[in-house]
């Protein structure tokens, strides 16, 4: 095999990497054009609340409102440049629809955002867990150098034998 073909070659994985598309966004994404935009973090096990934070990056005040499950839940305004935060509580075991809508004077509420929100913690009332021995990556890692090392002394010895000469 050529030079040539062989950095062909060996350079065909970076081609493909550079030229195929990036990876897909995620849909819905937020739209430049949304009044504010809406981020919702996971569920804190010991009260079963989940923060909610509206924020507003526009230079005017905006009013909202936030829906869960379909009934209210917060309406209000924010501030321009400003974030707010309120809680949307869900039970254990259970997922909540979270959706915030932006309220103009005489219209009703236009979708900006909803996502779904899961309470999935555990249900051992807060209890350490078990010990199970050591991670598993790093027993992952260790058995991965141990056959490295293998493996070079193998290469070492047959390099040492190959070729053997004739008498």
């Amino acid at each position: 095999m050529r030079t040539g073909t062989r950095l062909v070659l060996a350079a065909a994985p970076l081609a493909a990497a550079l030229l195929l598309p990036t990876a897909a966004w995620a849909w819905p994404r937020a739209d430049p054009d949304d009044p504010f935009t809406m981020t919702v973090d996971d569920v804190a096990c010991g009260t079963g609340r989940a923060p909610v934070r509206l924020h507003n990056p526009t230079r005017h005040p905006v009013r909202f409102a936030l829906h869960e499950d379909g009934r209210s839940l917060a309406t209000g305004s924010i501030r321009a440049r400003d974030s707010i935060v309120r809680y949307v509580t869900v039970r254990r075991g259970s997922a909540a629809e979270v959706a915030a809508y932006t309220v103009e004077e005489g219209e009703s509420g236009i979708l900006v955002d909803s996502t779904r929100v899961d309470n999935d913690c555990a249900w051992g009332h807060g209890r350490r867990l078990p010990y199970t021995g050591p991670p598993a990556d790093l027993m992952a890692k260790l058995a991965t150098a141990g056959g490295l090392v293998i493996t070079g002394g193998i290469l070492w010895w047959y390099g040492s034998i190959w070729p053997r000469s004739t008498p």
